[in-house]
Order: structure tokens, then C-alpha cells, then sequence
């Protein structure tokens, strides 16, 4: 069986972060190891939470792993609280490294053109040299122009898209892939894979949820790490995401802090696959 390792924090109230990705991984046929960076009460979308941050764990938590001989077939990242665990996480990626291992990162430092509580000039830029060691990105518009130390855009045009997607492949990430973009009254992501532009896009839905970036992110890694080419991995993370979130917003009884996805992960489970 395949083996991801997703680095990232651990909410136990809120459909985010790892809560997401150990379901949606394992229900793809892959072993999720979650390596917390932070474990919190519940997500930063409530009005108050608790937060215990990990930092002086991660090191010991990774020897602990190597020394087990533990492998994994891909190393997904999603949001570090600090400059300083982007370091440690840069050094996990190279004690893993072997031969056709993948590296997916996504750079979750902000959104909506507002940056998220911590993210400092250190972090962005300890950000962009994470992700040159990457072979797939997928900040939203607002990350990749921070990663490019570009002004934010607001309603990127598909020539924006194409520029920007150029532009982040220029800086070490073997493919650049941009969620939430706008086409033709249709949302969904757009890539470049430093030949071809690409991209899939479905219904958008007049619902604004939190955790989509990390269930796009957890189903993407799911499927490339079970053989597809990004394209097809693309197409079949907004397909799924899609499907959550329609089913999302039917739910009378929906809740604010999250994407119903579980309603639609055992019947979109082979999308992953």
C-alpha cells in the first residue's frame, strides 16, 4: 500500500487541515500518515479557540520515523504556523527523498487578498523555497502573487492566470496549479506544467466555505499519488470538491465551519483512485 506523509496541523472541531486529509487519503486506498504542527480545539473560524503549537516536537517526531525506516511515496504540506517549521519541514523532505517520491505543497498563507494571523515577510519567503523543492503547488490567487512578491489581484483575468502560473513555475516548482478561479460564471483551478496551460472548472456555487483549499489539496495528492497525470488529478479534485460542496449547500442543517465532504466521499471515493 502506499504511504503519504501530510504535514500540517490537527483541528478536533472543524473540517480542515488534517481532519480533511486522513479521511479523504485513506478513502483513496492510501496510508495517511498526519504529522501534526499544531493541535487546536477547533479551527481559527470560530470566535475563540485554544492552540498548542508542536514546533519543538516536529524534529523528534521525524527521528522517531526515520529511525523506523519508515518511506513514503509523497510528502504533502499544507498551512505552517511559522517560518521556523517551514525550515523543519524542508529538512523532513530531504531525509525522505528517494527516487519517484512526490512533493506537493500547498502554501496556505492567505486568501481574499488578506493574509492569515502570523505570516510574516520571513515566512513568505521561507514559503517560496519550500515550494522550489516542490513538483506540485497549489496557492489560491492572493498565495501566488505573495510567493511572487506581486501585488494582489482581484479579479484575474485568464491572461493574469497564465502570467502568474509562468511565473510560478520560474521559481523551482515543477508544476504550478492556482485554486479558485473564476471562468465563465464556473470556479475551479488552473495549471501549468511548464509546456501546457490546463484546467477544469464546475457550477459555482453561491456558498463561501471554509477547508475547500485542503480538500481540493488532500484529493489532488490522492490521486496523483495512485498514478494520474496532473490533469486528470486536477479535473477529478474539482469534480469531488464540487460535489461536497453542493451537497453542502442542500443542507438545511449545514454548519458554518466546514464542507460537508464526508456525505460524498464513499460514492466519489474511486474519483481518488
Amino acid at each position: 500500500m502506499k504511504r503519504i506523509a501530510t504535514i500540517q496541523d490537527f483541528s478536533c472541531v472543524g473540517r480542515c487541515s488534517l481532519s480533511v486529509a486522513l479521511p479523504i487519503i485513506s478513502a483513496a486506498g492510501i496510508e495517511c500518515c498526519g504529522i501534526p504542527t499544531a493541535v487546536l480545539s477547533n479551527h481559527t473560524g470560530f470566535p475563540t479557540f485554544f492552540k498548542h503549537d508542536l514546533t519543538d516536537c516536529m524534529n523528534s517526531f521525524a527521528d522517531k520515523i526515520f529511525e523506523c525506516g519508515i518511506t513514503f511515496d509523497a510528502v504533502y504540506t499544507g498551512y505552517l504556523a511559522s517560518a521556523s517549521q517551514i525550515g523543519i519541514v524542508e529538512g523532513f523532505i530531504e531525509r525522505a527523498r528517494r527516487e519517484d517520491m512526490l512533493v506537493i505543497v500547498d502554501p496556505a498563507m492567505a486568501d481574499d487578498g488578506v493574509l492569515y494571523s502570523q505570516i510574516t515577510p520571513e515566512h513568505a519567503e521561507k514559503m517560496r523555497q519550500l515550494c522550489a523543492l516542490a513538483d506540485v503547488i497549489t496557492p489560491n490567487v492572493t498565495e501566488a502573487c505573495l510567493l511572487l512578491g506581486e501585488d494582489m489581484i482581484s479579479q484575474p483575468t485568464g491572461g493574469d492566470i497564465r502570467l502568474i502560473l509562468s511565473e510560478l513555475v520560474k521559481t523551482g516548482a515543477k508544476n504550478a496549479l492556482i485554486t479558485g478561479v473564476e471562468q465563465d460564471g464556473k470556479i475551479g483551478a488552473a495549471a501549468f506544467d511548464g509546456s501546457e496551460f490546463f484546467g477544469y472548472f464546475t457550477e459555482k456555487i453561491p456558498l463561501r466555505c471554509m477547508g475547500t483549499g485542503d480538500i481540493f489539496a488532500s484529493a489532488l495528492t490522492a490521486s496523483l499519488v495512485n498514478g494520474n497525470p496532473l490533469k486528470t488529478a486536477l479535473e477529478r479534485a474539482v469534480t469531488f470538491v464540487g460535489k461536497a460542496v453542493s451537497s453542502t449547500y442542500s443542507d438545511p442543517e449545514r454548519r458554518f465551519y466546514g464542507v460537508n465532504f464526508e456525505s460524498v466521499l464513499a460514492d466519489s471515493a474511486g474519483l481518488l483512485k
